[in-house]
């Protein structure tokens, strides 16, 4: 008995103190507010900092550096002492200062030492115990008005020679302090020219208020466009170098499984490859660079590389993706002769069981994780999503169209013996330009056999009377996507906007046909997947009309920082975002302090919205408007971490969402509403091959 009520005190220590660091934790009010509450004045906000990890921070403070290690230096004149104090992360380079407001004092922190700015003034400037009231107090220092210090860092760009000073994001410093933090800075940091970098969309606000102070600015924009290198996926191959002209139809291009391809277009697709060179930035949830995520190949951004590797052409190379940079020469013997003798181990990825003779449609509201076997993984996710009934989680209403009518269809048609005929030709595997040929010849035969009248009539009964006749996407749902190891990004067809039966009938065979489109055969190829095993169902789902869409990764792929969600953002519906030619809007959001850092900004001009009568068409985009402010981003974030929890055995989710703006009776106020239309498991296959 003595135990069990020394168990119960225990744990109501730990409830306390958990309830204490709650407390000490500081939301800031404008996140905090539904979106019609009008915003605090600079004054009101507090922010939670990136140190505010208080549960642990209490209880376990940075161990104090050695004595006779110097940590911190008044001034930097040499690129010596820089090169001591900084730290090296993805090719740049780094470190923090401290300014006390009150005496004007400066240090420049050794970040090798401290990881977090709380790690040197709490613990060994201020000498205090981390206690939640002790941590309220320094969070202050996040706020507008700064009690005692200014907390920034110091960052240099080698490779386009940038230096910059910044804050963390959340911190809402005024245009004055960052003029004191700059003047500060020119007396004591002498070995370059700083420019302030803002690093959210509020900061972003303050900088256009600098004038007057004559510091200049560079955004995080402009850095990642000037950066000559970005990294994707890191990793090593070796396979021949393939150039690939610019703007030429990789549609009609085939490669080996093992090239090494560099490509100087961004293109919404590739077959599978070795290893991937673009020469131009685009999103790295972009279906691409997905897929090559899961292919587990180096892949990365590099301009102008062709001229100086034009010679490798054609050659058998070793190409390595690492963070901070890479390697591209041609192969030594040795590495060309383990290359031929590997044996290439293929990811079997285990088919689901279906059910090809349920021929009910049911609405997402009625269908379970369960039903995959009959609707695919895309409906019976968003019907799980459906049935948890999440709080602040929407998703357009929608009904399942299962297995079975695909098959029906294909069978009173005779194609079932066709498509049979034609995988079982060994031309299937052996001849690219014969098995491209015959899978165009198959889509073209399921678009133009008519749809069953009573089978037509029976869906469009179920549009008519479920969603009252709205216009719809017609969109895949096989069994071989968003599965665990295997996510099909990009693979089949999704049909935008359909507004009369005769479009619905179209698209539905559409959908059915996709799934023998060339680069989903190739990539089911490439994962061992029988293409005789897989169905397509269709799922029906009500169009929003979309003022910005998007891809949100429960990870961050930049900076590997726990709790941080990557989200890509492209006005007008989504398809833009996911084919990756532009660079789309990047933010990642940091779930433990509601921190929102901009990566980029999109630099589409123009956005596909709905048209009236069915389909989409151009319009030009918001002219200087970030899609995703701090309040849309904590939004958003909010919605994908209740997801999480319905899809709690993924360790990372990929969840595609749409952002609509309501406008009320009052046409100057407007709700935004975030609608979740995918979530599945995000495939990262890391290997060197």
């Amino acid at each position: 008995m003595r135990k069990i009520i020394q168990l119960i005190i225990s744990l109501a220590c730990v409830l306390i103190l958990c309830i204490n660091c709650a407390e000490a934790r500081r939301m800031n009010p404008e996140l905090m507010k539904p979106p019609s509450a009008q915003a605090p004045s600079q004054q009101e906000q507090v922010v939670r900092p990136p140190e505010e990890l208080l549960c642990q921070a209490c209880l376990k403070p940075n161990p104090p550096p050695p004595v006779a290690k110097r940590v911190w230096e008044a001034e930097v004149r040499d690129a010596a002492t820089w090169a001591r104090l900084s730290k090296t992360l993805r090719g740049s380079e780094y470190s923090k200062f401290v300014i006390d407001v009150k005496t004007n004092n400066i240090y420049f922190v050794d970040s090798n030492v401290f990881t977090l700015h709380a790690d040197f003034v709490v613990d060994y400037l201020q000498k205090l115990p981390r206690t939640p009231a002790n941590m309220r107090a320094y969070n202050q220092n996040y706020s507008t008005q700064k009690p005692q210090f200014m907390l920034g860092y110091l960052t240099h760009y080698p490779e386009i020679n940038e230096w910059t000073f910044s804050f963390w994001e959340g911190d809402t410093i005024t245009p004055k302090d960052i003029s004191r933090a700059y003047k500060r800075l020119q007396q004591t940091f002498t070995i370059a020219n700083l420019k302030f970098r803002p690093d959210s969309s509020n900061q972003e606000k303050v900088a256009a208020r600098l004038k007057p102070y004559r510091i200049a600015t560079i955004n995080n924009n402009q850095i990642y466009k000037a950066l000559p290198y970005q990294a994707f996926n890191v990793g090593k191959a070796v396979g021949m170098l393939h150039i690939v002209p610019p703007n030429a139809n990789i549609e009609t291009i085939i490669f080996a499984d093992d090239d090494i391809v560099l490509l100087q277009t961004s293109y919404p697709d590739i077959a599978p490859v070795g290893g991937i060179i673009t020469t131009r930035f685009s999103t790295p949830l972009s279906h691409v660079n997905l897929r090559a995520s899961a292919w587990g190949i180096p892949n990365a951004t590099i301009k102008n590389v062709r001229l100086e590797y034009a010679k490798l052409n054609g050659k058998v190379v070793f190409y390595e993706v690492k963070e901070d940079g890479f390697t591209l020469r041609e192969a030594t013997i040795d590495e060309a002769e383990q290359h031929k003798k590997a044996v290439a181990i293929k990811t079997k990825v285990v088919m689901p069981q279906v059910d090809l003779n349920t021929t009910t449609l049911l609405s997402l509201a009625d269908i379970s994780a369960t039903d995959a076997t009959k609707y695919g993984a895309k409906t019976a996710n968003l019907g799980e999503i459906v049935r948890a009934k999440l709080d602040y989680v929407n998703v357009p209403d929608g009904f399942g169209v299962p297995f079975s009518y695909y098959v029906a269809h294909i069978k009173a048609h005779g194609l079932e013996t066709k498509i049979a005929a034609m995988l079982q030709d060994t031309r299937f595997s052996s001849d690219a330009a014969w098995r491209k040929q015959s899978l165009a010849d198959i889509r073209k035969s399921i678009q133009t056999a008519p749809l069953d009248s009573a089978v037509l009539k029976h869906i469009s009964g179920q549009w008519q009377s479920q969603l009252k006749g709205a216009g719809v996407f017609v969109r895949s749902s096989t069994n071989a996507e968003d599965l665990k190891g295997f996510n099909g990004a990009g693979l089949y067809d999704t049909v935008p906007n359909v507004k009369d039966e005769a479009a619905l009938e179209a698209a539905i065979k559409q959908v059915w046909a996709s799934v023998w489109n060339l680069r989903a055969v190739e990539e089911r190829n490439h994962f061992g997947i029988a293409h005789a095993q897989v169905y397509p169902a269709v799922l029906i789902q009500i169009a929003v009309n979309a003022a910005a869409a998007g891809v949100l990764l429960t990870t961050d792929i930049w900076g590997h920082q726990a709790g941080t969600y990557t989200i890509n953002a492209k006005w007008g519906l989504g398809m833009r975002v996911v084919e990756g030619q532009k660079i789309a809007e990047q933010i990642l959001f940091d779930t433990g302090n509601d921190g929102t850092r901009v990566i980029s900004r999109s630099d589409e001009t123009t956005m596909l919205v709905a048209r009236p009568n069915g389909g989409v068409i151009e319009k030009a985009v918001p002219k200087s408007e970030a899609i995703l402010t701090e309040k849309r981003a904590k939004t958003l974030a909010d919605a994908a971490t209740r997801v999480g929890e319905v899809f709690n055995q993924a360790d990372v989710l990929d969840i595609e969402w749409v952002l609509e703006t309501k406008t009320g009776s009052d046409a100057k106020i407007s709700q935004d509403v975030f609608w979740i239309v995918q979530a599945r498991p995000y495939v990262l296959k890391k290997v060197s091959r």
